[in-house]
């Protein structure tokens, strides 16, 4: 894996993701607790041997950069060849911002020419599961491809939001289509097609042949999905490779947290008891920044139960204190509060949020540094949570964002 360079495409605005995007990147959101979404991608790199990273960011970057630099970049060897570099957009080309995926790279391809790969792995960071891009890579060297791209099955129904292919008898694709309206299912599967993953292996010097020959095309929206896969399948050795999910699990994890109620989906699930996603793995472990805070702690435990510092079927972050106040099925972030008499369940909250005491809160997502004053009911009546200026899916999840906690306090 010397020899390969990974790029990790993270400028993508997540719009779906607001309030959480309002502020920071999508990449950048708080997952499971301690981690960042990026996390992921990052640990699969890590994990797979590969250590020259490129984190090509472009909106609302800066506490991307900051984590990355806190929590990734100390333990490589720049002098060994070893980095994890964020690079804005350079705007050399036109003086514009990114046009599409393949455009976020034809922007840097200088960059990425001056360390002289023989293969570039392109990766979304927006998305969690584990994988070895490793055997991605030696199964792109066995069948002398010039692109492999990562697949997984999914329903019909996904389908339509993802690139999908069809391949022959030895995983050749011989059709692709970006988002279809109606998706080809695989042959004697009706109900599931074969979605690409958004993970792609290209011989260095085919990936910037092609960057630069779609750059001169005035009509290309330059993405890998809608312009450089479709214009080379007939004519190039283009191959998929089937997910192997390194989570070690039955079913294969892969979760695109891209809209609220997918990103509040996955971080419950964490809370189960078996949970698919295993965050407690010696074998493929997710890595981040851990800042240096106390244990969590649990204080208070009157003999009517009324106050009781508690938590039931939770992750509990470190520096957090549930100072006489209840949390089930929760994920509550480092250095986070719940005092006396408070309740929450099925909620998320980011690092340092203190909820007052007495407040009930159900199905919400908290911010950071929120302040939820006493007596306060959230996640109750939709109605009276979008008055108070709250975001509110349709399923029912609210959402507070870092600006949103001032209301409560006056």
């Amino acid at each position: 894996m010397k020899n390969v360079l990974a790029v990790v495409l993270a400028g993508g605005k997540g719009s779906r993701l607001e309030p959480l995007t309002r502020d920071r990147a999508k990449p950048a959101v708080p997952f499971g607790g301690c981690y960042r979404i990026i996390d992921f991608t990052l640990s699969n790199c890590l994990n797979s041997g590969i250590r020259k990273i490129m984190v090509l960011t472009q909106y609302k970057a800066m506490s991307l950069d900051r984590h990355i630099t806190l929590g990734w970049r100390s333990f490589l060897c720049r002098e060994l060849g070893e980095f994890i570099d964020v690079v804005p957009p350079q705007q050399r080309i036109d003086e514009k911002w990114y046009q599409g995926t393949a455009d976020a790279v034809y922007q840097n391809i200088y960059t990425l020419e001056k360390e002289r790969p023989q293969h570039v792995v392109i990766l979304a960071g927006d998305h969690i599961y584990k994988m070895d891009y490793g055997q991605l890579v030696d199964s792109h060297e066995a069948n002398n491809a010039d692109l492999t791209i990562a697949a997984l099955p999914v329903s019909k129904e996904e389908a339509r939001e993802f690139g999908v292919m069809q391949v022959d008898s030895t995983n050749r694709i011989i059709g692709f289509e970006e988002k279809p309206k109606n998706p080809k299912p695989i042959p004697g599967e009706p109900d599931r097609c074969l979605a690409s993953m958004g993970i792609y292996v290209f011989n260095s010097h085919f990936l910037f042949d092609e960057l630069c020959k779609d750059a001169t095309l005035p009509e290309s929206a330059h993405d890998f999905g809608r312009n450089i896969i479709p214009s080379i399948i007939n004519s190039r050795r283009v191959f998929a490779f089937p997910f192997k999910d390194e989570n070690r699990k039955a079913d294969a994890y892969w979760r695109d947290v891209g809209t609220i109620d997918a990103y509040f989906q996955a971080n419950l699930e964490l809370t189960n008891v078996d949970p698919q996603l295993n965050l407690y793995d010696d074998h493929w472990p997710v890595r981040t920044y851990q800042p240096n805070m106390p244990p969590a702690k649990f204080v208070f435990d009157n003999q009517d139960g009324k106050r009781r510092g508690e938590a039931h079927d939770s992750i509990i972050c470190s520096g957090a204190i549930l100072s006489g106040g209840h949390a089930s099925r929760c994920v509550v972030g480092p250095g986070s509060r719940i005092n006396s008499f408070a309740h929450l369940e099925d909620s998320i909250l980011f690092s340092r949020v203190n909820v007052g005491r007495h407040a009930r809160i159900r199905r919400t997502i908290i911010d950071k540094d929120v302040h939820i004053p006493e007596g306060v009911e959230i996640g109750f009546d939709p109605v009276a949570d979008r008055k108070r200026g709250f975001t509110v899916t349709e399923s029912g999840i609210v959402v507070i964002a870092k600006a949103d906690g001032a209301p409560l306090l006056r």
